[in-house]
């Protein structure tokens, strides 16, 4: 990406000499839905997330996965490689290499970053994690090969909210933080030896009204550790855990509205348009909470990336959002009444 792009997207800072774009920047400018891309058929997403893995560590109430209402398995190497070169050459520009399961439980992740940025040449490879897994051994590996992002979801004030959100146990909390800073000295490292430098990020979800408040001190422990923080507010997962989420006194928003401070309407959906979404078995969902294979729109063992992106099934639905109407559609419940 050219250094004129990155100054139209994203605001720069400068660390230890280096420039680079603030997150929530990248994240803004795709979210935000141009006139351009208003339109049944819209140009080839800048960005996209493929899924090498459906399987998580965490059993997240947030989270309909953990409802486990599709199969849970991994990407098939070959069509991870297939793919790849394919997407970059119809114009994808970033790559998220996870989408709804936890990829550091991909044996091959590192080697999926080499391959997406020396192989397939992605300007931008990027990848969020639940932090459990990422130690120092495994964060060097991903940013020795190249990512050049790595966020943790750090959705949890204290052990306590860890334990009863994320259903695991008590002692991985404080392994994740450990994680956070010790990914600081790591990219550090790298940077100062290669000149690779790699974002590193944080974001929170904002369950209640009380939850930015019952994080201010995890946040700013981890603050010096990475290079940017956000909050998001509560998806309600394509509606999927709505009652689940009200249960907890939580206030859920419809659709997928962005980051707070840049929230985005509900309709028409940005994610049925600037973004794409890849499912470990090969199907491009319209969805970034496609748990149920309901938002399936093609079948990437069988057509290319734009052919699916561009299918008849994409073109009805998105038919249906610009005419901010997506009743009968797997919409309806997410966002029609937003």
């Amino acid at each position: 990406m050219t250094g004129r792009v990155l100054a139209q997207i994203a605001d720069l800072d400068e660390i230890k000499g280096r420039v680079r774009p603030r997150i929530t920047s990248r994240i803004d400018a795709i979210t935000k839905l141009p006139p351009s891309y208003r339109v049944t058929k819209p140009p080839c997403p800048r960005s996209c997330k493929i899924e090498l893995t459906a399987r998580c560590n965490f059993q997240c109430r947030f989270c309909a996965r953990s409802m486990r209402l599709r199969e849970q398995g991994d990407m098939d190497r070959q069509l991870f490689e297939r793919l790849l070169p394919e997407m970059r050459q119809a114009g994808v520009e970033e790559l998220g290499l996870f989408y709804l399961g936890e990829s550091l439980l991909c044996r091959w992740l590192a080697d999926a970053v080499f391959f997406a940025k020396r192989k397939a040449e992605f300007p931008y490879v990027f990848l969020t994690t639940n932090g459990s897994l990422a130690t120092p051994e495994v964060v060097g590996a991903l940013i020795g090969n190249g990512l050049d992002s790595l966020k943790f979801s750090l959705n949890y004030a204290d052990e306590d909210q860890f334990v009863e959100i994320a259903r695991v146990k008590k002692t991985l909390y404080g392994q994740i933080k450990d994680n956070m800073k010790a990914a600081r000295d790591v990219r550090d490292a790298i940077a100062d030896r290669t000149g690779h430098f790699c974002g590193l990020y944080a974001s929170y979800i904002l369950y209640d009204d009380d939850q930015a408040v019952r994080m201010a001190e995890t946040v700013e422990e981890v603050r010096p550790y990475v290079d940017e923080i956000y909050e998001l507010p509560l998806y309600n997962q394509a509606s999927l855990v709505t009652e689940e989420e009200k249960a907890q006194g939580w206030r859920p928003t419809p659709g997928n509205r962005g980051r707070v401070g840049a929230l985005r309407d509900p309709l028409p959906c940005w994610a049925c348009f600037t973004e794409a979404h890849i499912t470990f078995d090969g199907k491009l969902a319209a969805c970034c909470f496609d748990h149920t294979n309901e938002f399936e729109m093609a079948d990437l063992t069988e057509k290319s990336f734009l052919e699916g992106w561009h299918s008849s099934r994409f073109v009805d639905l998105r038919t249906a959002h610009l005419a901010r109407d997506v009743r009968n559609t797997p919409c309806d419940q997410c966002v029609a009444r937003a």
